[in-house]
């Protein structure tokens, strides 16, 4: 447990996908319930409009995870990642309640949500430290641009018919030169996201490993590869002046890499936190998700 002691949080925080079914009933709900338990809630300012909540309970994502003692996500994946990135620079945890489609992250339904929280906030949860990568653009030997991902960092050809040769060394040792429409660098936790369509194994979700997988290779040798979460990932491009790239974070791009800028991807200082009901168990939710074992 991250904080063993009952009555530990004190204020909450509340993401919330604005646009999601049912997201309108379940923020109202989970918003009203941690009220009358006197708990001080805080709520991030897309889904503020949604609720009849003083103006002083308004915050930017940002906020809710300096301010917070934890961050609930209503919503989908999507919506978790934007809260994890909010939330782990300050050690904040995070709770996922899932109104998405896949939710492999969000894991309490609608229907469990209060009493499912009840139970976390009292102290009778599970707690799971992730790790998040840090992606660096260099441009001249200086960094532009720097972004945290939870999933997973994508390098792909943009705005272009044309495949991209992609370089890559790791700890500063050639691993190989590829052209392929692009690579995806992945944590565990996004090993069952894109890289999972690419083909990339699925990784147990607080492994110290990162994974990289190339999306639609020339030469189908090339193959998904796991590495010690201790690695540094840089990726390079050939020489083709003509090429197009863009990087994306999980949901953030960076349009318009060029030719001779290198992407440096390597684990963040700190993991991310994630709080689950004890009854936790991350294979049945593969079984669920991916529909194993119906047959």
């Amino acid at each position: 447990m991250i904080c063993p002691v009952t009555g530990c949080f004190k204020i909450i925080g509340i993401i919330a996908k604005p646009h999601a079914d049912r997201v309108g009933p379940t923020l109202k709900a989970i918003y009203e319930h941690l009220n009358r338990a006197g708990f001080r809630v805080l709520l991030e300012e897309t889904g503020y409009p949604l609720l009849e909540a003083p103006s002083d309970a308004m915050r930017s994502a940002y906020s809710l995870g300096e301010e917070c003692d934890v961050v609930i996500a209503v919503g989908g994946d999507g919506t978790l990642l934007n809260a994890v990135r909010a939330s782990a620079r300050f050690d904040t945890p995070v709770i996922g309640i899932n109104l998405g489609r896949v939710g492999f992250l969000v894991d309490i339904s609608p229907e469990q949500a209060l009493a499912k929280l009840d139970e976390i906030l009292a102290g009778r949860y599970l707690a799971e430290e992730r790790i998040l990568l840090v992606a660096q653009i260099l441009r001249g030997g200086r960094v532009i641009r720097e972004e945290l991902a939870v999933n997973e960092v994508v390098v792909h050809r943009w705005i272009t018919p044309s495949m991209i040769e992609i370089i890559t060394h790791i700890n500063g040792r050639f691993l190989n030169s590829q052209r392929a429409d692009g690579l995806i660098v992945s944590t565990p936790t996004g090993s069952t996201a894109y890289a999972l369509s690419g083909g990339g194994p699925i990784l147990y979700p607080t492994l110290d490993a990162i994974e990289l997988v190339p999306i639609n290779p020339h030469t189908l040798t090339n193959r998904p590869i796991v590495i010690s979460g201790a690695s540094e990932v840089e990726i390079a491009f050939g020489t083709a002046k003509e090429m197009r790239a863009e990087v994306s974070c999980d949901n953030v791009s960076i349009p318009d890499v060029r030719f001779d800028d290198h992407i440096r991807i390597r684990k963040a200082d700190k993991p991310f936190k994630l709080l689950h009901p004890i009854d936790y168990d991350f294979f049945e939710i593969l079984r669920v998700k991916l529909n194993w074992s119906n047959g």
